[in-house]
């Protein structure tokens, strides 16, 4: 094993890398913390002109579907939520035990091979987690989209063709 006790990069790459990670996964947190808050305001402004139609009213089934969907985001999102903050959890013990096994190379490189493994395993779920969350996002988004485009036909507003990819 080389001797990495002089070398400064990487000391900083075994602590910069999860502590970048953990950046990015606490900016998807709260990206998707505000996407669960506009859930939930449009739910309950669906829910207000809801409840001012007439059961006979010919947009009552659209309004309905709209809160069916509505309530399907949120759960996606929640879903988001739980992994995403699985994920920055698993980031931040990356680091702590990048740094444990920073300590260990030094004295026990035993020790160290086992914690190397451990950080290896704990960053691989990390990444797994974050990855999961970001597509619950991509599907909670075009849930999204499909129910932009109900609404632009609700109303009759044309709507330019979505972007494919």
């Amino acid at each position: 094993m080389p001797d990495t006790t002089n070398n400064v990069f990487a000391a900083l790459t075994l602590i910069a890398s999860p502590a970048v990670l953990t950046n990015a996964s606490s900016v998807l947190a709260l990206n998707t913390a505000n996407r669960f808050g506009r859930v939930v305001d449009r739910s309950r402004i669906v829910a207000a002109e809801l409840a001012q139609l007439a059961a006979d009213h010919p947009h009552r089934a659209a309004k309905v579907a709209q809160i069916q969907r509505l309530r399907g985001r949120a759960k996606l999102l929640m879903r988001a939520q739980s992994v995403v903050y699985a994920g920055l959890g698993l980031f931040v013990l990356t680091a702590l035990v990048a740094v444990i096994g920073a300590v260990l190379a030094v004295h026990h490189p035993g020790a160290y091979l086992v914690v190397a493994v451990m950080c290896l395993i704990v960053g691989a779920a990390a990444t797994g987690a974050l990855l999961h969350g970001c597509l619950l996002l991509v599907r909670e988004t075009r849930v999204a989209l499909l129910s932009l485009g109900e609404d632009a036909d609700l109303y009759g507003v044309a709507m330019p063709p979505a972007p494919r990819g």
